[in-house]
């Protein structure tokens, strides 16, 4: 399938046609992709400064509600969507989630754009807080460390995970009937999504402004828009650039995803490797008897530490970690992780925008599909960086995989033109053609830059005076607005109080069973079993 085979060098971003083929036979097994949204935004208060107040306890325990959580702060929600067959169904579950959210906040506002709000120091920020389990405590021991090692500044930028999987029927027509092969083809899919997500990032980069109390401690080439915003004129994600989710300690890491087992000795090796500048900090605050400041002192200190642009993913058991779910189940799905809020848009997406990201998704694991390598990931690195901070900039040129430096419109054209064939099979399940107009948007965003939503985020703050505060506050208050003239029913409200008081009850539950003291329930938390044997 497409995750073993090389590039044909007449067609490097061609698909498969062994599998080009089977869809054209059976274009029916591409109903039922499965997909799911989890979606962050902080907390606000009316004068748009970060809530101080904690989670509020009408939206649920943080620990256990399947759909209401926190993020890395107390004051950053998290809202999550089960998995569902159709955009509508997703952005529908999404929606009401966010009528209860607004039902229950007060006079507090969900702030729509991923750079954040007017913030302190770091002290300010408030960690996430689970409650005095273990796991719990565990937790937010987790966020202390993230605060510790990169600022907790940083962890307040917020954005979209996109959760992606196919049905049993189409690795059917696929000819893919193992879990391995299932777990090869995902892989295949990783490698290449990580070659063309600087797509998405131009595609739906929304961040190309910040306020600049983000940036006042931060060294940075960001130019003054006005005198309470700072910018980069041609500029994407800077929530994906070197103000966002950067690392230097994860630079010296080279996470392989050539396979399950290089990924997982590749993780593993980057969960165990001490890290010096975390030996120092040590593991509690005070000496032997203070507070725990991180779980450890290795690069990673748990799997979802490594920042990425994508990730394979497998739901765990109770206790058990990441990367043994992936080795001894292979991968289920894979979630998106470099997608911005939309400030525009009330729950941060739309259904457009979903359909584009199935069909690129579609394309990322029917094209072939070659090996990565370290040389590799410099250039996909150098090519994130400057569609980040140059991605609607016309001389910008990046380089693709033959080595040659070509624009993001010439490359993306390409890539676009392949999705259209996919989106083509898509819509014969459609009743229209949802899937080829999604593709046809996007296309016209290359040809016109001004149509991104980082375009009209710079435009709109110029059209209306105001500084990237008070364009992000002025949308805001029309979310509240949309999602407080869409009151929740008196049976949709009742369902939701029950999950708010089942989650509660989840809780205390946990929190009466443990058994374990918590220095020997960490022990175990921590403990990463041997690779199985071949």
């Amino acid at each position: 399938m497409a995750g073993n085979n090389t590039h044909n060098l007449d067609a490097p971003y061609g698909v498969n046609q062994t599998a080009l083929d089977a869809l054209q036979a059976d274009p029916g097994a591409l109903r039922g992709l499965m997909r799911g949204v989890e979606k962050e935004s902080l907390r606000v208060a009316p004068d748009g400064s970060l809530s101080q107040l904690p989670h509020p306890q009408a939206l649920g325990s943080p620990l256990t509600h399947g759909a209401i959580t926190t993020d890395f702060s107390e004051s950053q929600l998290e809202l999550i969507t089960g998995v569902h067959d159709s955009a509508a169904g997703c952005l529908t579950e999404l929606t009401d989630v966010h009528r209860f959210v607004y039902a229950n906040l007060g006079e507090e506002l969900l702030w729509p754009s991923s750079m954040p709000c007017i913030v302190g120091e770091d002290d300010d920020i408030p960690v996430g807080r689970y409650g005095s389990s273990n796991i719990g405590r565990t937790k937010t021991i987790y966020r202390l460390g993230l605060g510790l090692r990169y600022g907790r500044l940083m962890q307040t930028i917020s954005g979209i995970h996109y959760n992606f999987s196919l049905p049993d029927a189409l690795w059917t027509t696929l000819g893919i009937t193992s879990q391995d092969e299932r777990t090869d083809a995902y892989f295949g899919l990783i490698r290449n999504f990580r070659r063309w997500s600087w797509l998405l990032i131009y595609l739906f980069g929304a961040s190309p402004a910040v306020c600049r109390s983000f940036t006042r401690h931060l060294e940075h080439t960001l130019q003054p828009f006005d005198e309470g915003s700072q910018h980069l004129p041609f500029a994407t994600s800077l929530r994906m650039g070197p103000l966002g989710y950067q690392s230097s300690a994860q630079s010296v890491l080279h996470i392989s995803y050539n396979s399950l087992n290089e990924y997982a000795n590749s993780m593993v090796e980057a969960l165990t490797m001490q890290y010096p500048a975390y030996v120092a900090h040590g593991v509690k605050q005070g000496g032997e008897y203070g507070e725990y400041h991180q779980l450890n002192t290795a690069v990673l200190q748990i799997e979802n530490e490594f920042y990425g642009t994508i990730r394979p993913k497998r739901r765990t058991y109770s206790g058990e970690r990441p990367v043994t779910a992936l080795r001894e189940r292979g991968v289920e799905y894979v979630e998106v992780r470099c997608l911005d809020l939309n400030p525009f848009l009330p729950v941060g997406l739309d259904e457009q925008q979903i359909h584009f990201l199935d069909t690129f998704l579609l394309l990322c694991l029917l094209a072939n599909s070659d090996a990565d390598s370290p040389a590799e990931f410099a250039r996909m690195a150098e090519n994130q960086l400057a569609v980040v901070e140059r991605g609607r900039d016309p001389q910008l040129q990046i380089v693709n995989e033959r080595q040659q430096a070509v624009s993001p419109t010439q490359w993306g054209v390409q890539l676009l033109d392949q999705c259209a064939g996919i989106a083509a099979l898509m819509d014969i399940n459609e009743a229209g053609t949802p899937y080829r107009d999604a593709v046809e948007a996007q296309r016209a965003k290359l040809e016109d830059p001004e149509l991104t939503p980082s375009a009209q985020i710079l435009a709109a703050m110029r059209e209306r005076h105001v500084p990237f505060f008070r364009f992000s506050m002025d949308q805001g208050f029309a979310h509240r607005q949309h999602f407080e003239s869409l009151p929740l029913t008196a049976a949709e409200q009742q369902r939701f109080a029950q999950e708010v008081a089942d989650s509660h009850a989840a809780q205390a539950d946990i929190e009466a069973a443990d058994e374990l003291d918590f220095d020997g329930f960490l022990e175990q938390y921590l403990a990463i079993p041997a690779a199985p044997e071949v």
